[in-house]
């Protein structure tokens, strides 16, 4: 028998999957910490972790796995990486860490961005970055240089955050044409790095490490690292990607016209399109697919909402310590709707389908005596399936088409209530799987070690759980309740 391991570096914790080559079958899994890792924030729309912190909660994840299920570690054949997208990692020469990570949610770059993007030219810009520089990593990297130059002056190379725990497995400093692409570092016209963008930034591009292949063996497990982990010496690393392509890749999301959807930490929803295609705002942003080829591109054009997980997580904290089953089934008590109550799922930095607005949470129409937790609730369902809804509309004026939804039976799929607003609002099916990141992660590497012959293979035991269905009758109701919704948010946000 032999295994595959998947690691997902998230912001709230790290997962690791093992699964059995022969069946694709998930044997196991663990995460760690057990609560949600702290996101620190020294100012107000900053957002920062510690890479160390990732690598201890690696190891305390793959131990929490080998006690739940004893396998010998020399059957596993390879190691795939998923990761928190956007972030910005930088070590010196001996590869320390040299400040804390500036991760996906945090907001400091966005007007270094918007002045490259108008510096630059938004025609250029869209042309052959497909994005606005925006608040991604480049721009990220920019802030270090004008705000912490003693910091810049040591920098050794910069990484993101599945590069940087690329790294701690195996010495290697490398990235992908995929993870560059996820820092507007890529020009999608020339096929190669964004020098122009780096120009403008006065960044060199020494500082970017060497690129290797999203599937294949970008190396091995060091000694060192395979004691801490209790794995074998030698293991190969076979695959790396950033969490949204990644979890298109574990949904079988591979070709023009499909399409995944999550709702966990960030509410994202990701098309794959074979033109490459821009949104004039650059509120959804395109990026190099992990299956993409210098003969047969692909584009992997995603929306993201960065107030879904927090969200969730407030209101548990703060109505009573509800689990979120608890949560779901309270949600379902309310009527579609939820009785006029409107919420705008922001409050947790800049918000790219709102141009970078740093908008805040807000809670319309509440009526004291007519309203409970109930409707609270579902209120920030579907003000979070409605704020997924128009970033939509805009991918689909981008030219994705967008007609089944794929997406792990996981998060906030796992609410009725949730599944019925995303299907009924959008007029899409949902494809429910049983799968996630870290599975992906792990199929992907039995590509990249060459232990699968193809995508047949890699699929093997990826299981449909579902279909949901859209209902005309509630359709009716959720557009009244959605055209609201979308009243609020240009009287609210989009009209200051």
């Amino acid at each position: 028998m032999k295994y595959l391991l998947g690691y997902d570096l998230g912001s709230s914790s790290i997962k690791v999957s093992l699964l059995d080559v022969a069946t694709g079958r998930c044997v196991a899994a663990a995460a760690s910490p057990q609560t949600e890792m702290e996101i620190d924030v020294p100012r107000p729309g900053w957002a920062e972790q510690g890479p160390g912190r990732w690598w201890q909660e690696v190891v305390n994840a793959t131990h929490r796995l080998r006690a739940h299920y004893a396998f010998d570690p020399a059957l596993v054949a390879g190691i795939g990486l998923t990761y928190q997208m956007h972030g910005l990692v930088l070590v010196d020469a001996r590869g320390h860490v040299l400040r804390p990570a500036i991760i996906w949610c945090d907001s400091r770059a966005v007007d270094i961005g918007n002045q490259a993007f108008a510096d630059l030219g938004e025609a250029f810009c869209l042309e052959n970055l497909l994005n606005s520089p925006g608040n991604f990593t480049a721009s990220k990297l920019k802030w270090v240089q004008d705000n912490e130059p003693a910091v810049y002056a040591r920098i050794h190379k910069v990484l993101l955050p599945g590069d940087y725990l690329a790294y701690r497995l195996t010495g290697e400093l490398q990235t992908t044409v995929s993870g560059l692409s996820e820092g507007v570092l890529w020009n999608f016209r020339r096929q190669a790095l964004a020098r122009e963008l780096l120009d403008y930034y006065g960044i060199s591009a020494d500082l970017l490490p060497e690129v290797v292949d999203t599937f294949a063996v970008q190396g091995r497990l060091t000694p060192a690292a395979a004691r801490e982990l209790g794995l074998a010496a030698g293991t190969p690393l076979g695959y790396r990607a950033g969490d949204q392509p990644n979890n298109a890749f574990s949904l079988n999301v591979l070709n023009a016209g499909e399409v995944a959807a999550t709702a966990g930490t960030s509410g994202v929803v990701y098309g794959i399109n074979e033109t490459a295609t821009a949104d004039a705002g650059s509120r959804v942003n395109s990026f190099v697919h992990v299956n993409s080829t210098r003969e047969r591109p692909k584009t992997g054009v995603l929306m993201c909402l960065n107030g879904t997980g927090i969200l969730n997580s407030w209101l548990r904290k703060n109505l009573g310590q509800l689990t979120y089953s608890q949560m779901n089934a309270l949600a379902a008590e309310a009527p579609v709707g939820a009785g006029g109550l409107l919420f705008l799922p922001f409050g947790n930095g800049a918000e790219r389908i709102l141009e970078n607005r740093p908008a805040a949470a807000a809670l319309l129409g509440l009526q004291f005596n007519e309203h409970g937790r109930a409707h609270v609730l579902r209120a920030a369902q579907e003000g979070i399936v409605f704020a997924l809804n128009y970033g939509l509309d805009i991918m689909r004026a981008a030219g994705v088409q967008v007609r089944t939804v794929r997406a792990g039976h996981a998060n906030m799929f796992l609410s009725p209530v949730f599944r019925e607003a995303f299907v009924n609002c959008g007029n899409v099916a949902l494809e429910l799987f049983d799968t996630d990141a870290a599975q992906g992660a792990a199929r992907a590497a039995g590509l990249g070690v060459g232990v699968y012959a193809g995508l047949a293979e890699a699929f093997r035991g990826l299981e449909r759980l579902g279909t949901a269905e859209p209902a005309p009758a509630l359709q009716a109701q959720y557009r009244e309740a959605y055209a609201r919704w979308q009243a609020a948010l240009q009287r609210v946000v989009l009209s200051e």
